[in-house]
C-alpha cells in the first residue's frame, strides 16, 4: 500500500472501530488493512490501535497522530482538486460542509441552479453539527463550509460571503399564547449544534431555566415545535413554509429576533471550482460580500 492508503486505511479503522468493516469500505482485503496498520506502527514506532472486545480503538499515540493523518489525507485531496481544478474548473470538485439548517433550506436550491450553470462540477454536501463541521474544515476535508462564523481556533478560515439570517422563537399558535419562558419546554438541538449554544445563551440571558427536549435534527425540532411540543429558537428561513401555513408562529421574547448571518468560508487557496461556486452564491443567491473579507469571528 502506498502511505496514502495506508493513512486512509488508519483514520477508516478508527472511525469504524474493525478492520473488516474498513476493509469492506475500502474494498481491500482485511489482510491489506491489517498490515497497512503494522506498517504504519513500525514507521511510527509506538502502538495505533488496542483492542477493545472483538474490536479496535485508537491508543493515545493513535489518536495524535490520527489528527494529522486526517489532515494529510484531506490536503492531499485538496491538493489534487486544485490541480485539476486550475486546469479546468468546470470539470473541478468542491466538498461543501453545511450546518444542517442551511444543508436542509437554504443550500438545495442554491445547488441546483449553480449545477444547472456548471453540470461538470463534481459537487459533495456533508450536512451535520457546527462542532463536525469546524473539524472537517481544519483536517482539509472541506473546501466550503456555510454556517456561522468560523471559531477563533480555526486557521486559515477565509469568510468569502455572507447572508442574512434571523433566529427567531417559535412555537404552535396554541402553545404561543400561553408561552412562559421559564416553563415552556424548550425544544432544542443535539450537542456540538451552533443554534443550541445559541439558544442556552438566550436562556440564561432570561434568567430561565424550563424543561428541555433535545432532537437530532432541525427538521425534528420544527416538527415537534408545530405539533405543540413546546418552543425553539429556530432560523427563520428553516420555518418559513410553517410561518407561512400558520403551524408555527413567532413569539415575542425579549432579545429577539438575533441577526446570525450565514458565512460561506473557505481556505486561503481554494481551488477553481469552489471559486465558481463562491462567484455564483455571490450573483444569484443573495449573498453579498462581508464587509471586512477575510477576517475572523465567533462561532455562531
Amino acid at each position: 500500500m502506498t502511505t496514502v492508503a495506508r493513512l486512509r486505511a488508519l483514520v477508516t479503522v478508527a472511525d469504524t472501530g474493525s478492520v473488516r468493516q474498513a476493509a469492506q469500505r475500502l474494498s481491500v482485503t482485511e489482510s491489506a488493512v491489517s498490515s497497512a496498520l503494522s506498517a504504519l506502527a513500525r514507521e511510527v514506532r509506538v502502538p495505533l490501535f488496542e483492542r477493545n472486545g472483538r474490536g479496535l480503538k485508537l491508543t493515545a499515540s493513535g489518536h495524535a497522530y490520527s489528527s494529522y493523518a486526517r489532515a494529510i489525507l484531506g490536503l492531499h485531496e485538496e491538493g489534487l482538486a486544485a490541480a485539476r481544478a486550475d486546469r479546468d474548473p468546470e470539470r473541478g470538485r468542491v466538498r461543501v460542509a453545511a450546518v444542517s439548517t442551511a444543508g436542509e433550506y437554504l443550500l438545495p436550491a442554491a445547488l441546483a441552479s449553480f449545477l444547472a450553470s456548471h453540470p461538470m462540477v463534481d459537487i459533495g454536501l456533508e450536512v451535520g453539527s457546527s462542532e463536525r463541521l469546524w473539524s472537517l474544515f481544519s483536517a482539509h476535508e472541506a473546501d466550503l463550509v456555510i454556517g456561522g462564523r468560523p471559531p477563533r481556533q480555526v486557521g486559515d478560515a477565509v469568510v468569502r460571503a455572507s447572508r442574512p439570517n434571523l433566529l427567531v422563537v417559535v412555537a404552535a399558535p396554541a402553545v404561543a399564547a400561553g408561552f412562559d419562558v421559564a416553563r415552556t419546554r424548550w425544544l432544542q438541538r443535539e450537542a456540538g449544534s451552533g443554534t443550541r449554544v445559541t439558544g442556552e445563551a438566550l436562556l440564561a440571558a432570561l434568567d430561565a431555566d424550563p424543561p428541555r427536549l433535545t432532537l437530532g435534527s432541525g427538521g425534528a425540532v420544527a416538527a415537534c415545535a408545530a405539533a405543540g411540543l413546546g418552543a425553539t429558537l429556530v432560523s427563520r428561513d428553516a420555518v418559513a413554509r410553517q410561518l407561512a401555513g400558520g403551524d408555527l408562529v413567532e413569539v415575542a421574547v425579549p432579545g429577539t429576533p438575533l441577526r446570525r448571518p450565514w458565512h460561506a468560508v473557505t481556505h486561503g487557496r481554494p481551488p477553481g471550482a469552489t471559486e465558481l461556486l463562491v462567484a455564483h452564491l455571490l450573483e444569484h443567491q443573495g449573498w453579498r460580500r462581508p464587509r471586512q473579507p477575510g477576517g475572523l469571528g465567533l462561532g455562531g
